[in-house]
Order: structure tokens, then C-alpha cells, then sequence
């Protein structure tokens, strides 16, 4: 397996945000992961469909957009035709969870099920022929900087497992909240294929140093 990375701009200067994706894939970022809140379904409101269009400008790596917001449906279309490549939505946030599956899938992207911490797994039953990746919140979301929250490796390990017990070793497991070097292994081991680090990347300066050793403590799990 191979780990991919993906800086979330939502820590980011967005004084300069072009500079600084740039710089996340010079330094060997994978993926650009953006944090999109409506200010209804978490406290906090961040970005939309043009700057998802701004930044692909800046960038060849593909763009994964979390949708923290309600009626998710009504939005879809516009973040996928402005250059996201990955789409997630929470079960919670629309009223029919594999009609928004198949529409992103329908628009060319990629569609993601988000399951917050005290989401349980079981949702997944129904739509596992309907996603290709599923993203495990390990923080409450809505903010930045953010503790990673211990039991999200046992949740990480239960997806993991009902994943390659139902045939479906394909779909990778992201993980977004408090990851950084020092825990990275750890997500790995329980099962983790997509790490997602905003402030482990960006509250410092050298984004090649970070992104390493991320990756070093990811490939050292792999190799136990």
C-alpha cells in the first residue's frame, strides 16, 4: 500500500494560498485536501467553489473536497465542474446519502462518506458499491488544530475490517484531524491510506522537512 498525504489548506496563508500549494507539491504533497463549511452543519464558515478553481490552477495534484455542509446535492455539480477530483459528504448532512454518492460519481469525481466520531460504521452497510473512499474524522469538525482523538484508531481498525470482510481491500480509509508525525504510524497500522495534516504542515516553514517525516513514520509502519 502506499500512503498518500494531503496538506488541508484550511490552515494555510491564504494571503498567498497559490504560493503555498505550490510549495505542498514541491515538498511532495499528494493530494490537497480542502475543508468546506457552510456555517449550519459546523460552527465555522471557509471556503467555496471558486477558490477550489483558483487553486487547480496552481496545481497538478488532484483536489479533495470535504463538504461540511447541508443539502450537499445543491452544491456538488459546481465544486466538481470548478476541479475537485474527490468529493465527501456526511451522512447527516442531506436526506438521500446514495443519491449524492452516485451523482458525484455520475459528475466524474470521486465520492466519499465522512464519519465524524460518534458516527457509527454500520452506516456504510448500504453504500459501500457507491463510494470509493471513506473518510474517518478523528476531531469533531469545524476547526483547525484540532486533538486527534484516540478512539478513532479502534474505528479506523473496525472500517478496515468490515471493508475487507464485505471484498472491498479497494477503498481506502482517509483520516483528518491531529494527524502529524509523531501518530501517523500509528493510523497507518490501524488501517489508514490517506492522511490529511493542516497545521502539523503549515505552523511551520520547512514543508519538505513535515511532509518526510510524516511519510517516514507511515512507511515505517508499513514495513512492521
Amino acid at each position: 500500500m502506499t500512503i498518500r498525504i494531503a496538506p488541508s489548506i484550511l490552515s494555510a496563508d491564504f494571503a498567498r494560498l497559490g504560493d503555498e500549494v505550490r510549495a505542498c507539491e514541491e515538498a511532495g504533497a499528494d493530494i490537497i485536501h480542502f475543508d468546506v463549511m457552510d456555517g449550519r452543519f459546523v460552527p465555522n464558515i471557509t471556503i467555496g467553489p471558486l477558490l477550489v478553481e483558483a487553486v487547480k490552477r496552481s496545481t497538478k495534484l488532484p483536489i479533495d473536497c470535504h463538504l461540511m455542509i447541508v443539502e450537499p446535492d445543491r452544491y456538488v455539480e459546481q465544486f466538481v465542474k470548478e476541479g475537485a477530483s474527490m468529493v465527501s459528504v456526511h451522512p447527516e448532512a442531506g436526506f438521500h446519502l446514495q443519491r449524492t454518492l452516485t451523482m458525484i460519481r455520475k459528475l466524474g469525481a470521486q465520492a466519499g462518506v465522512v464519519l465524524n466520531p460518534a458516527t457509527p460504521i454500520q452506516v456504510l452497510d448500504y453504500v459501500l458499491d457507491d463510494i470509493d473512499y471513506v473518510l474517518v474524522m478523528s476531531v469533531n469538525p469545524g476547526f483547525g488544530g484540532q486533538s486527534f482523538i484516540p478512539s478513532a484508531l479502534q474505528k479506523i481498525r473496525d472500517i478496515r475490517g468490515l471493508l475487507d470482510a464485505r471484498g472491498r481491500k479497494d477503498i481506502p480509509i482517509e483520516v483528518d484531524g491531529g494527524v502529524k508525525a509523531a501518530n501517523a504510524g500509528d493510523v497507518v497500522r490501524a488501517g489508514a491510506g490517506i492522511l490529511v495534516a493542516g497545521s502539523a504542515v503549515f505552523q511551520g516553514n520547512d514543508y519538505r522537512a513535515t511532509l518526510g517525516a510524516i511519510r517516514e513514520s507511515a512507511d515505517k509502519a508499513l514495513s512492521i
